[in-house]
């Protein structure tokens, strides 16, 4: 009675994730529903089913470990682990803050399997989320702060600290913020739901932008292509290295990153999932009560284990906590596209009947096996979306009690030869043995062999690894050699060489890539060499090519590279490539294309649109003036009219009738006459791309335009503007760029952004504490996490925010360091990021 009084009342105590009007009804009776006691590890294991021939063992359970989210093996195989213990400690969230988190490392004295002991390696800290093993220490994530720690005197427990960052996310939302780390192939460290990567170089950290990916959890496969997802998103990726696409920030919106691995978001739990946060919605539930499709997805891990079959070498794995299942699905991949299926028809991969079964992260081990970190928990939706249906389902059947346990178990083919308990013993290994290792079957031994060579900063594992690079049989083994010869800065040009011819094509790619810096040193004569490889039949090494040498602008490398797309019209990746190296030359070789005969141009059509996407974005009225007046006199054939039109038309910016900001045009120094002209077309749909372009472009004269007036600044809003200006620079502008143009997957543009140009509080607001989630701007949907920027001072903020109303020909009004302090003052006890709902409810 007391908890149907509860729930009667429950719109007077509303829980964050309510959703205005929505009714929250029961729509599985409770006596359908099983209970969900605490189990002991060897009954949770019965609740088990997995695929014939697997298995799943106990490697660690409470009281060794509490709240696992994280795992990671050391060289001599003593298990790292992350523990999150202050996570939702009940029902509000109220206590997430106490510093109960810890970075533990557990061992298996007796090498039965199972650990025995542990060692705390670091403790009281404040949810912790992100762990990597790197030189003799741990990064580890404790947002805001990212921390490297180290044991200098052997008894395993950290005595040094040093701060790599302190903008590795927010506290408030454990469910939005950085997490992961990984070691990359080529040698960066990355994460998920953060956009800076990492890599200790020349004896400091250092740190570069990156793209966002994903919600929580990254892994990588043997080519290094990172993988990642959201919780209703169960794979991602990105196809191609991200950082080529930072060189231009015209092109916007590309296939190569975030892409969309797997499209069917279905799911088959082995019982029913009442206790999902929006089971009361009709499409979230099945009829017999099981979740239907993804809402908890988290933890993607390529197997590159050698204890499974063979068909398992490159799977994907899943975690799904709120569903109790670990997902496996096969990869295909086609011209380099990657597609996901799941592997076993209306089934998972591991299934539990025990509600209490949180898988959160998932690990490649060095035995082979595939390990599973269980949180182990009643209740796994934080609070910040907790439905007032969740809190009840959690109430009534106890799921908020039983917080201080967790497991860790890995799962095993059973007709394999035995496991050998053996520690595997890198740590000690010479830089010759390591080298030996990355031949190793299992990625883990590759690329924590790769790793200790690059730290080591060894020049004699020089000699062992150059003869890797240039004659192992096994392709693996040349391709980490490559980049451990590229992480000690020893990748010679002999070497270079040998690699460029390499038979597979994964490690010619990855020696045109590497050739990179041997081109920035002038060393011409790897052009004829490079450009030999544009009429090579294999897609890798075309693609890399196109990345590798579209940034020169030499008539050689043009013409080859235009030809590749000739060849393969249909291929966006190979498109995006080349046009990622041809910043500010866009405009040039749209009208070039434009001049070639109507059989080239004709499969080039998709290139004109996406060039002319890239001039629009570059917001400069004559070239854009230019093109339509090349389109006018490229001859009668309407198909390139309408390409380019429509890459116009579709990156101008549209009305966001939920923001007062409207976009601004595009103005040209005359009227196009060439668009009115084309307007009155018979081809209906080259009439209304030009009437859509029309009403977004802008000239003198155009009837109901009224050019805005520029409103001077005064002497103090000048001040502001000017001290602003290097501020934005150094804070800013690394994301944001230089020319407020943003950049693809990690910053959305300020210019001419709404957010920028219109209400003031919004903005204030947003810089004051972050901003989470989706976000429209320019009629684009970003999903990001924009961490606060309350440590400037009020005078710092308004400063940055009056130069980017006031530059790029932008005239929103100054504001006022005294603005600042009045919100700054109404918000203070706001501890969130604010959400893009949560900011149009303002003026």
């Amino acid at each position: 009675m007391l908890l149907a009084g509860w729930f009667a009342v429950s719109n007077l105590l509303a829980q964050n994730g309510d959703r205005p009007g929505e009714t929250q009804a029961e729509r599985i009776p409770a006596d359908k529903i099983p209970p969900a006691p605490v189990l002991p590890p060897e009954e949770a294991l019965k609740s088990f089913k997995v695929p014939e021939g697997f298995k799943v063992e106990i490697v660690a359970a409470e009281p060794l470990v509490e709240a696992p989210v994280l795992m990671q093996f050391d060289p001599d195989g003593r298990l790292w682990v992350l523990e999150m213990r202050g996570y939702m400690p009940n029902p509000e969230g109220k206590g997430e803050d106490a510093k109960t988190g810890r970075v533990s490392i557990l061992e298996d004295t007796d090498q039965d399997g199972r650990m025995d002991k542990r060692t705390t390696f670091q403790d009281n800290l404040v949810l912790p989320r992100a762990l990597v093993l790197t030189r003799g220490g741990a990064l580890v994530g404790e947002p805001p702060k990212l921390w490297f720690l180290r044991d200098t005197d052997g008894d395993l427990k950290a005595d040094d600290f040093i701060e790599v960052a302190t903008d590795y996310g927010g506290r408030e939302n454990p469910e939005h913020t950085s997490n992961g780390l990984i070691v990359g192939l080529d040698n960066w460290i990355y994460s998920a739901n953060h956009t800076t990567r990492y890599r200790f170089q020349d004896a400091e950290w250092k740190k570069e932008p990156t793209v966002f990916r994903g919600q929580w959890g990254i892994s990588q496969d043997d080519f290094g292509r990172l993988f990642f997802n959201s919780n209703s998103d169960h794979l991602r990726a990105d196809l191609v290295p991200s950082h080529y696409f930072h060189r231009n920030s015209h092109l916007r919106g590309v296939t190569g990153l975030n892409f969309a691995v797997a499209k069917d978001q279905s799911v088959w739990p082995g019982r029913m999932n009442p206790g999902v946060n929006r089971g009361y919605q009709p499409q979230q539930l099945r009829a017999d009560g099981t979740l239907a499709t993804f809402t908890g997805a988290c933890a993607p891990l390529i197997y590159r284990g050698d204890q499974f079959p063979e068909s398992h070498q490159g799977n994907a794995f899943v975690c799904e906590p709120t569903g109790n299942f670990v997902r496996r699905s096969l990869l295909k991949e086609q011209a380099g596209i990657i597609t996901a299926e799941n592997a076993h028809a209306r089934t998972e991969f591991l299934t539990s009947t025990d509600e209490r079964f949180r898988p959160v992260s998932l690990a490649n081990g060095p035995d082979g096996a595939l390990y599973v970190v269980d949180m182990y928990r009643g209740i796994i939706q934080h609070r910040i979306y907790l439905t007032s249906y969740l809190r009840k389902q959690a109430l009534s059947r106890g799921l908020e009690k039983g917080l201080e346990h967790g497991r860790i178990y890995r799962v095993v083919r059973t007709s394999a030869p035995p496991t050998p308990k053996t520690r595997p013993g890198l740590g000690s290994a010479t830089p010759a043995q390591l080298a030996e290792y990355l031949s190793h079957p299992n990625g883990w031994h590759r690329d924590t062999a790769q790793r200790l060579l690059v730290e080591s900063s060894e020049s004699s594992a020089a000699a062992p690894l150059r003869q890797i690079a240039r004659s192992h049989a096994n392709p693996k083994a040349r391709l980490h050699a490559l980049w451990t010869l590229e992480g000690l800065a020893l990748l010679d040009r002999p070497t270079l060489m040998a690699a460029l011819g390499d038979s597979h094509e994964r490690v010619a790619a990855a020696a045109i890539r590497l050739s990179e810096p041997f081109l920035a040193r002038d060393e011409m004569d790897l052009f004829p060499k490079l450009i030999g490889f544009s009429t090579d039949p294999r897609h890798a090494i075309r693609l890399q090519l196109a990345f590798s040498l579209a940034r020169y602008p030499r008539e050689d490398v043009d013409t080859a590279l235009v030809k590749m797309i000739v060849h393969a019209p249909t291929d966006t990746l190979l498109r995006e490539a080349v046009v990622s190296g041809w910043v500010g030359r866009e405009a040039h070789f749209l009208e070039a294309i434009l001049s070639m005969p109507t059989d080239q141009k004709s499969s080039l059509l998709p290139t004109l649109g996406l060039l002319a996407r890239c001039v629009w974005n570059e917001g400069q009225g004559a070239k854009v003036s230019r093109i339509l007046q090349r389109i006018a006199a490229s001859g009668t054939d309407s198909s390139p009219y309408l390409a380019v039109l429509q890459g116009l038309n579709a990156a101008a910016p549209k009305p966001n009738t939920k923001n007062a900001a409207p976009p601004r045009p595009v103005k040209l120094d005359r009227e196009p006459s060439e668009l009115v002209s084309l307007k009155a077309s018979p081809n209906s749909e080259l009439a209304k791309t030009a009437e859509s372009l029309l009403s977004v472009l802008v000239w003198p004269g155009k009837p109901g335009y009224v050019e805005p007036k520029v409103i001077p600044l005064n002497a103090e809003d000048q001040a502001l503007f000017d001290e602003g200006k290097p501020l934005y620079q150094a804070i800013c502008g690394a994301c944001h760029q230089p020319t407020g143009l943003g950049q693809d997957g990690l910053a959305p543009p300020v210019l001419d952004s709404e957010w920028v140009l219109g209400s003031p509080d919004r903005l204030i607001r947003i810089v004051l504490h972050g901003v989470r989630g989706k976000l429209t701007v320019k009629g684009v949907s970003y999903n990001l996490e924009m961490p606060p920027l309350s440590i400037l001072d009020d005078r710092q903020v308004a400063a940055i925010l009056t130069y980017m109303r006031r530059e790029w020909g932008h005239n929103a009004s100054p504001i006022s360091p005294a603005t600042i302090q009045t919100i700054r003052q109404q918000t203070e006890s706001r501890a969130e990021a604010w959400t893009e709902p949560e900011l149009l409810k303002l003026p």
